[in-house]
């Protein structure tokens, strides 16, 4: 089931020079650990400084959104910030929706900004504790459906900065 625009790489989302970096940003948009702080010191001030703009506006970015700012000092110009879902097993369902949504609110995102290459993260795997081996189908799945439906992103990326989601991602794809 190989797509010959989905990419796989090992490495750290920050220094892929694609059109557009996906964050797994928290609802505050200022930051926090894991990718969310990784792409805000590597994007700089001009990132910040988008986030705060778009939560003075709307408030933040509510689970399963996404909203873009300018790149900053990454190699990327833009960055889509979207905010995966905490895992809770109790309410499993609407957190694989919510993940879905993550991914193609971003990608549609992508599109309407001319995004020809997005870079995404393992979104929701770390502090979120969504499972790794659920979050790579989800995202992988989600990934294919809109490229099926949508010619217009000529490369998709999954950037895994670790071994375990790698091997995940190298299984399904």
């Amino acid at each position: 089931m190989a797509n010959s625009k989905i990419k796989l790489i090992q490495g750290d989302i920050t220094e892929q020079a694609v059109d557009a970096t996906v964050n797994a940003a928290n609802t505050s948009l200022l930051g926090g650990g894991g990718v969310d702080g990784a792409i805000h010191r590597a994007g700089g001030k001009a990132v910040l400084d988008d986030c705060i703009k778009i939560r003075d506006r709307q408030g933040g970015c509510k689970t399963g959104e996404a909203v873009i700012t300018t790149g900053g000092n990454l190699p990327a110009k833009y960055v889509i910030h979207t905010v995966g879902p905490v895992w809770n097993s109790g309410s499993a369902a609407k957190a694989e929706k919510q993940l879905a949504n993550a991914y193609r609110n971003s990608l549609r995102l992508a599109v309407e900004n001319n995004v020809k290459m997005i870079a995404f993260p393992n979104i929701s795997t770390g502090i979120y504790h969504f499972p790794k081996d659920k979050a790579a189908e989800i995202a992988i799945a989600t990934v294919k459906d809109f490229l099926a439906e949508n010619d217009s992103i000529e490369q998709v990326i999954f950037v895994c900065f670790d071994n375990e989601n790698y091997g995940l991602y190298e299984r399904l794809i």
